[in-house]
C-alpha cells in the first residue's frame, strides 16, 4: 500500500497566497476568524501528508485509516481553535509539526474504529477540512432536515424510506415532501459553509 498523499487543494489560489505565512501567523488567522476556512485548509495541506503517514502506517484497513485521519483532522481542528500560542515563554518555541505528531498518536491509540463495513467515508469526496465545516454546517440545519440529510448522504436512503422511517415515528410525511425538504436542505447546507470553503471544494 502506496502513503503517498496527494492535496489537490495545495493548488488553489486562496491556498497558495497563503505558502508564506508561518505555522503561527496561520494558527492566529484561523483562531481570530473561524468564519473563513482557508486558514485550517491551508494548515492542513502544509501538514496532511506527515500526519496520513503516520496513520496509514502498520493499519491492516485503508478504509480505517482514512476514515481516522479525517476523525483526527476533525480533533485537530477543535483542539486549534483553544491552542494558546502566548501562554508562556515556551510559546515562542512552539513547534506546529510535533504538536501535531503528538495529538495524531493520542488519536491512533485512543479512538475506537467501527468495522470496516460500517463505515461510510471518502477521504477523495470528502476531504478533512471540508469534513469538518460541512459537519459544523450540519449542526446548524433543523433536527429533522439534519436527519433526512444525513438519511440521503451517508447511508443512501431513498425518499422513500425516508418518509416510512419518519411515519413510523410518528411524523406526517410524504415522499414528495422529503424530497422538497432535502432539497432545502442542501441549498441550507452550502449556504452554511463558508465562502472559501465553498470556492476551494465546491466550484
Amino acid at each position: 500500500m502506496s502513503l503517498a498523499f496527494s492535496c489537490p487543494e495545495l493548488n488553489h489560489p486562496l491556498i497558495q497566497s497563503l505558502f508564506h505565512q508561518s505555522d503561527r501567523d496561520l494558527l492566529t488567522l484561523f483562531q481570530r476568524y473561524p468564519d473563513r476556512g482557508k486558514y485550517f485548509t491551508a494548515l492542513f495541506c502544509r501538514y496532511a501528508p506527515v500526519v496520513y503517514s503516520l496513520i496509514h502506517h502498520g493499519m491492516k484497513s485503508p478504509v480505517q485509516a482514512d476514515y481516522l485521519f479525517a476523525l483526527t483532522w476533525r480533533h485537530i481542528y477543535h483542539e486549534m481553535l483553544g491552542l494558546d500560542l502566548h501562554g508562556n515563554a515556551a510559546g515562542e518555541s512552539f513547534n506546529l509539526q510535533n504538536w501535531l505528531v503528538d495529538l495524531t498518536g493520542f488519536c491512533i491509540n485512543q479512538t475506537e474504529l467501527p468495522p470496516t463495513e460500517e463505515i461510510h467515508y471518502s477521504l477523495e469526496a470528502a476531504p478533512p477540512p471540508l469534513w469538518c465545516y460541512l459537519q459544523l454546517a450540519l449542526n446548524r440545519l433543523p433536527p429533522r432536515m439534519r436527519l433526512m440529510v444525513v438519511m440521503a448522504q451517508t447511508f443512501r436512503w431513498s425518499e422513500t424510506r425516508i418518509a416510512a422511517y419518519l411515519q413510523a415515528e410518528g411524523e406526517n410525511i410524504s415522499p414528495a415532501q422529503v424530497w422538497q425538504e432535502l432539497q432545502q436542505g442542501y441549498q441550507q447546507l452550502e449556504a452554511e459553509l463558508p465562502d472559501d470553503i465553498r470556492e476551494i471544494y465546491t466550484n
